[in-house]
């Protein structure tokens, strides 16, 4: 039997269990609507397969795990299958994973809704998914228990195999899941200890990886029903304008184009193949209305977000006195840092297909906020929600940019197929043009940051304001993320800055900003990482300290930095091997998402005259290590990503509006040769698990400028490095 299942879509699953039989399922707090859904699919297993069942088991044995959360490369699939497997006692043979389609029943237990997003699908789900395995076992036991009439304390499960030593007794899980099936689920079942696990902490292969090598993994860009369409849409060149005029003649007279829509941003080409609807949106004619565009420049608004900076703006946070700190018997020092708009650049573009029919519709995507998705997409087409179903498929990537918080391309998709009226399946897809020049990028920012030092070397003040704008205002999630006038995802992992130090204060403005933006991996911890982590190695020169030992030394009650902190020293051999001629090393330790990530760098001097990173040591602790495998090649995809959009990454708007990049000829990502060597330790802890599919970029970009100040004496304090070394100035 293979040990790398593939991939079960909604459909596979239904088809699946028709032919094993209903077997056993099992929900996790299913409202009444998911318990007689569960009744029917008992009744007939031929019935649509219930949306609200997290664990199923069929005659065969196989048991499948409906995940929650959108597979995007992070590994949610093996995760979470990986905690019900443990509860269990299967096989990993045995184990199977299906994407759950949009139901609020399969909501992230720390979000109130179905998402993916904030490096949450283990921590809101290791409870959760662990008893859905236990409650399984427990019934499997119970109706072993019955059949052979001896008692339940008796029997073992053991790699999906159900035994009692003393009959000499066994059976599969198939053949007992029928019986288990009219077993009562009991209301708390037993959760293992840690000593007791078997396969959370241990390397198991992948679910996913087997039908994503041989090509059965389905993708939205995979999905060409019969007599599909496809649609592209010609969005405004610069964001905020609309479509003043259209003339749309040339474009119907290309072979192939079958209509031409305008939607609320842009002019839909509907055409049966998308060589034919790219060829119609190249010959529209439109005129745009740019009287409510954003065309300012990045320059001109980097030097608006610098005025913004002369006030103390809104405080996040602040202790001591200031006044007593910046005197004229301490040691000073200032630094202004600028980031700049980033784009995801997904592998994957955005694009969905959707089918209309009568009342009802379906919906095949990569959906990372699903419930808003579901709503948005049923709220355009006029339907209820009931009346509309979205089968999640694997998504080439996403780093935030599937995740809107007014589930922007969800509307579009759904208003291009509204508009084309048809009940053919309408394909609507995003150039890659279309991705770099869409927006929803990394918001930009200014930072401003101040440090004194006592006569003694001890830093003793502390002041830290940013402009930015907010990507929350005037969408549904402003009232979770705006407080006080405050954007939360701004000023995190400034405003908790763990260093002891005496005076300090976080303030942020709000600079409105034309520009759609969104988060990006580990959102605010981008900027304010690097603000905060090249400032502190500063003044720690300043006052005389190593690095290394300056932080420990600030970092008193801060058990977990500490931990990661000593342990990436140990592993670099900090104080004893030194970087060799032409090499300087730098270190960062941050915590984003309630993990701790401490890193440190070793580079030199490229031939191009900027850092070559040749190593990356990294010391993380995320909590229970489920996946041990999995949360590595995550922190190392988090340094690759990091590192290119550190080095080269970068939007320019033009005066006018228009951007300058467009694919990635000049949006520059880390090439292959230019990965390091990165070498990850997991602290051993007995924490609960942790985010990891975003900790592991933050402190990157600051270790690496921190080791470049020590081999050369410049300070990168702009963004990407391209703009700062040797006063370069634009893209390489």
């Amino acid at each position: 039997m293979s040990r790398e299942p593939t991939n079960l879509s909604r459909r596979s699953a239904l088809k699946w269990m028709g032919a094993a039989g209903a077997g056993l399922v099992i929900g996790v707090h299913l409202p009444p609507t998911g318990r007689r859904a569960l009744a029917q699919q008992a009744a007939d297993a031929a019935a649509p397969f219930a949306p609200n069942v997290f664990v199923s088991i069929g005659t065969d044995s196989l048991v499948t795990v409906q995940i929650k959360h959108i597979e995007f490369g992070q590994g949610p699939m093996t995760g979470l299958a990986t905690l019900v497997a443990d509860e269990l006692d299967a096989d990993w043979s045995q184990m199977r994973a299906a994407l759950a389609p949009a139901n609020i029943v399969y909501k992230n237990l720390l979000f109130g809704a179905q998402g993916t997003g904030g490096s949450t699908a283990i921590a809101n789900s290791f409870v959760q998914m662990r008893t859905a395995g236990a409650t399984a076992r427990a019934m499997l036991v119970s109706a072993a228990a019955k059949s052979w009439r001896v008692p339940a304390r008796e029997i073992t499960v053991s790699k999906g195999v159900i035994g009692h030593q003393a009959s000499g007794k066994q059976a599969s899980f198939g053949e007992l899941a029928a019986l288990a099936a009219k077993e009562t689920p009991p209301a708390k079942p037993t959760l293992k200890t840690p000593e007791q696990w078997t396969l959370i902490g241990t390397k198991v292969p992948r679910l996913d990886s087997l039908a994503k090598s041989n090509g059965q993994a389905m993708f939205s860009l995979d999905q060409y029903p019969d007599d599909v369409v496809t649609a592209v849409v010609a969005h405004a060149p610069v964001f905020g304008a609309k479509v003043k005029s259209l003339d749309d003649t040339k474009a119907r007279a290309i072979a192939g184009v079958l209509d031409v829509k305008q939607i609320d941003k842009g002019v839909a080409v509907i055409a049966d193949s998308t060589f034919a609807a790219l060829r119609g949106r190249d010959a529209l004619q439109i005129e745009w209305d740019k009287s409510e565009a954003e065309t300012r420049s990045t320059e001109a608004m980097f030097a608006d977000y610098q005025k913004a900076l002369t006030s103390p703006g809104v405080t996040a946070a602040e202790r001591g006195a200031l006044d007593t700190a910046f005197t004229a018997e301490h040691k000073t020092l200032e630094a202004e840092m600028w980031f700049p708009f980033l784009a995801h650049a997904p592998m994957e573009p955005l694009d969905a297909v959707i089918q209309i029919g009568d009342d009802k519709a379906e919906v095949w995507m990569g959906c990372q906020s699903a419930t808003s998705d579901h709503m948005t997409i049923a709220g355009t087409l006029g339907l209820k929600p009931e009346q509309v179903t979205i089968n999640t498929l694997y998504a080439g990537g996403s780093f935030g940019r599937r995740a809107e918080p007014d589930s922007g391309f969800a509307a579009e998709a759904a208003q291009v197929a509204k508009a084309f009226g048809q009940k053919r399946p309408v394909k609507v897809m995003w150039t890659r043009v279309d991705d770099i020049r869409g927006g929803r990028y990394r918001p930009m920012s200014v930072h401003k940051l101040r440090g004194a030092v006592d006569g003694d070397g001890n830093i003793v003040g502390w002041e830290h304001v940013m402009a930015s704008s907010s990507f929350a205002i005037g969408t549904p999630m402003e009232g979770l993320m705006v407080q006080n006038g405050l954007d939360m995802t701004m000023v995190e992992g400034a405003r908790g800055l763990p260093y002891t130090i005496p005076n300090l204060r976080v303030g942020a403005h709000i600079v409105p900003n034309g520009v759609p933006t969104l988060w990006w991996r580990s959102v605010g911890h981008t900027h304010n990482g690097y603000a905060t982590e090249t400032f502190i190695d500063e003044l720690l020169e300043l006052a005389g300290k190593d690095p290394v030992e300056g932080r420990l030394a600030l970092l008193s009650g801060h058990e977990r930095h500490l931990g990661v902190l000593r342990r990436v020293a140990e592993l670099a051999d900090w104080s004893g091997a030194k970087a060799g001629d032409g090499r300087a090393r730098g270190v960062a330790v941050h915590e984003s998402f309630r993990s701790f990530v401490a890193q440190i760098v070793e580079v030199s001097k490229g031939p191009d005259g900027l850092p070559k990173v040749h190593k990356v040591w990294c010391a993380v602790d995320c909590g229970v290590a489920v996946n041990p495998d999995i949360i590595r090649a995550q922190v190392e995809g988090g340094i690759g990503y990091g590192l290119g959009a550190a080095l080269y990454s970068e939007i320019n708007i033009e005066d006018g509006g228009g951007i300058r990049e467009a694919n990635f000829n000049d949006y520059r990502s880390l090439r292959i040769h230019e990965m390091p060597e990165v070498e990850v330790d997991i602290v051993k802890s007995s924490e609960a698990p942790t985010g990891i599919g975003e900790p592991g970029l933050p402190p990157l970009a600051p270790a690496v400028a921190n080791a470049w100040r020590a081999l050369t004496g410049e300070t990168l304090r702009r963004l990407p490095f391209t703009r700062s070394v040797n006063g370069k100035n634009g893209n390489k």
